[in-house]
């Protein structure tokens, strides 16, 4: 499979930014309220460098691992980069991802938390919290259960001291996304988060509509991945 050239990911980064524009237009919001994640999962340090030189700043990355070996380098060439780990985090990675992540948007449960409370104490990095949401209940994919987000929130922010700021959602790759990013916003608005991230490469516009203030999109930026085993994002 040909990696995509410089020119090819400008070119869908830019694509990708006015179709966001158009959808937050057209719901009465303000586009620059939705920011772009391009989802580098896969792709190699190349391709990233290509949407970097393009003016994209903040990637999403699914390993610690994959992730620790391709973004030092190109942040030390790009210091304002900024990376969002989206992918499960297992306890024992959760060190590296606190040193390495600015934001971490799959706290899913209390081992997780404390998990990430003692890394934070331990290195005094604070990355950005979201809370996974199974907004589907599917069993065999991360997230806390919507019945029990707002206690896991209300958890994270008292017993955990987590900078917890916001939702985020993978709805099932069958069902229409809409009610899932409506159930996400309504679940953020009660327990008073302001960031949603929400919208993958096949529906990033119909969670633009319903609120995102960030959409994960790696396909229509960087091309098909190798390992199709998941959801395209």
């Amino acid at each position: 499979m040909a990696m995509p050239s410089e020119s090819d990911i400008a070119a869908n980064l830019d694509r990708v930014r006015r179709r966001i524009a158009r959808a937050a237009r057209a719901a009465g919001r303000d586009p620059s309220e939705v920011e772009l994640v391009a989802v580098s999962k896969t792709h190699p340090a190349e391709s990233v460098r290509a949407a970097l030189a393009a003016g994209q700043r903040v990637f999403g990355e699914n390993r610690v691992q994959e992730a620790s070996a391709k973004f030092p380098p190109l942040r030390n060439e790009f210091p304002d980069l900024r990376l969002h780990l989206i992918g499960p985090l297992q306890t024992n990675k959760v060190n590296d991802a606190v040193v390495l992540f600015d934001a971490i948007e799959t706290v899913d449960r209390p081992k997780l938390a404390a998990a990430l409370a003692a890394a934070m104490a331990k290195t005094g990095r604070r990355p950005v919290c979201f809370i996974q949401v199974n907004t589907g209940e599917e069993p065999q994919k991360a997230g806390i259960a919507p019945a029990l987000a707002d206690d896991f929130i209300g958890e994270c922010r008292t017993r955990y001291m987590l900078p917890v700021v916001g939702l985020m959602c993978i709805p099932p790759v069958d069902a229409p996304p809409a009610p899932h990013f409506t159930m996400l916003r309504d679940i953020a608005r009660r327990n008073g988060l302001a960031r949603l991230s929400m919208g993958m490469s096949s529906d990033f516009e119909v969670a633009t509509a319903l609120g995102a203030t960030s959409v994960r999109v790696g396909t229509a930026i960087f091309g098909a991945r190798e390992t199709r085993q998941d959801r395209a994002v």
